[in-house]
């Protein structure tokens, strides 16, 4: 697979923040890449550059081989990039269907869609995200977890190639973040490709193909998910300096404990 998104030495200052500074990696057509860091990081920043929310002050962001950087935001949508934000705000005098029609109707191929089309595209994608079972209820009746699903929805409605998902775990409980993977497997599975900005580590190393850290607006790690979390960068970066000096130390130990049980022992033998 080639890459297909490329993020290529991204800043951004606001004032006399640097809030991203020389972020550079590429996302291959149907991968998941799992965009992690302490808060405050620049993750959610790095999506809104992404997404064309953000102009970046240095770098660029390619897409299908085309600078993206000056592109209005509903163009990026058009071009084939869609996302859902943290805090999910729906059309709460909206119907769960009549939300996911409107992304049919006005994203990226809702020019070529009767609003007949665009309400069976919202019908299909609620059965999608799980939510068919209350597609004629108002948006505001849903609990959080529906809420984030119906967010998925609206995103998916504006037909992307490639989907910025920014914490759509945060605040579930076990079970219902299970469910929440399973989605993300499913959307996989239909050609959608991935950017996942999530803080429950256990969940996005299960699903992401590479993840991506972020510390202090820097990027310090990338790599498959079990590389990562032993990078010595990452654990300092989450828990200290101290925590990660300690763990160095022990893995050193562990080390030179298994080399020296490979050695043969010496002596005489009967």
């Amino acid at each position: 697979m080639s890459a297909f998104l490329s993020i290529e030495g991204v800043g951004m200052r606001f004032g006399g923040l640097q809030a991203l500074s020389d972020v550079s990696f590429t996302v291959e057509k149907g991968a998941v890449v799992g965009l992690i860091g302490p808060n405050g990081s620049g993750k959610t920043t790095l999506m809104n550059v992404i997404s064309g929310v953000l102009k970046p002050t240095s770098g660029r962001v390619m897409f299908a081989n085309r600078a993206i950087g000056s592109v209005p935001t509903y163009q990026v949508c058009k071009l084939g990039i869609g996302r859902t934000f943290q805090i999910v705000k729906p059309f709460t005098g909206l119907t769960v269907r009549e939300n996911v029609a409107v992304g049919a109707m006005y994203g990226r191929t809702g020019n070529g869609r009767t609003t007949r089309a665009a309400f069976e595209r919202a019908q299909e994608l609620c059965e999608v995200v799980h939510l068919a079972h209350v597609a004629d209820r108002p948006a505001s009746d849903l609990t959080i977890p529906d809420r984030k699903r119906l967010e998925v929805a609206k995103a998916l409605a504006l037909d992307p190639d490639v989907l910025l998902l920014d914490e759509v775990m945060a605040g579930l409980n076990a079970s219902e973040v299970d469910a929440a993977l399973d989605l993300l497997r499913s959307l996989t599975a239909r050609g959608v490709t991935l950017i996942v900005v999530e803080h429950l580590m256990k969940a996005i190393m299960s699903v992401s193909t590479t993840i991506v850290v972020l510390a202090e607006g820097k990027k310090i790690a990338e790599g498959a998910p079990h590389e990562v979390v032993s990078s010595h960068a990452v654990v300092e970066a989450y828990l200290g300096s101290r925590f990660a000096a300690r763990q160095a130390q022990l893995a050193e130990m562990k080390r030179e404990a298994e080399e020296a049980l490979r050695v043969e022992p010496h002596g005489d033998r009967p």
